[in-house]
């Protein structure tokens, strides 16, 4: 696994443990930055983050329009989390490709969800995927 999966896991791992504790995402990744209990957090995965946590109200609207029949309160939070971290590299991280993007979120929900979390992740960042042009003009 590359340094760059490493980093999208453990930026999954803090959001996901964020939400399910129902803490700020960056106040969690600010107690484990330099913590000697916890191996080291890469620049990466603080770039994720906080690029979440700083566009998570658009994020999570966009996620809403294209998650067809599922609403945000109903996705498994992993799933969520995986979700929102693949929206983030879409739209907001300008070095990563789309495809990229996609591919290291739907890898993710392979390794840490449901059998049918692939397909699912694939299918909401598919279709944003379609439009992310047209969505990046806007933001």
């Amino acid at each position: 696994m590359g340094a760059r999966s490493k980093a999208r896991k453990r930026a999954v791992d803090l959001l996901f443990e964020a939400a399910v504790r129902g803490v700020d995402p960056v106040t969690l990744l600010a107690d484990r930055v330099g913590s000697p209990d916890v191996p080291p957090v890469s620049d990466y995965t603080v770039t994720l983050v906080e690029g979440v946590s700083a566009h998570r109200a658009r994020i999570d609207e966009l996620l809403t329009e294209h998650a067809q029949g599922w609403t945000l309160e109903r996705m498994p939070a992993v799933d969520l989390a995986i979700l929102r971290m693949g929206l983030y590299e879409l739209l907001w991280a300008q070095d990563v490709p789309d495809p990229v993007a996609i591919d290291e979120a739907v890898q993710l929900a392979r390794t840490l969800s449901t059998d049918d979390s692939p397909r699912f992740v694939n299918g909401v960042l598919g279709r944003i995927g379609g439009i992310a042009d047209r969505l990046r003009a806007t933001l």
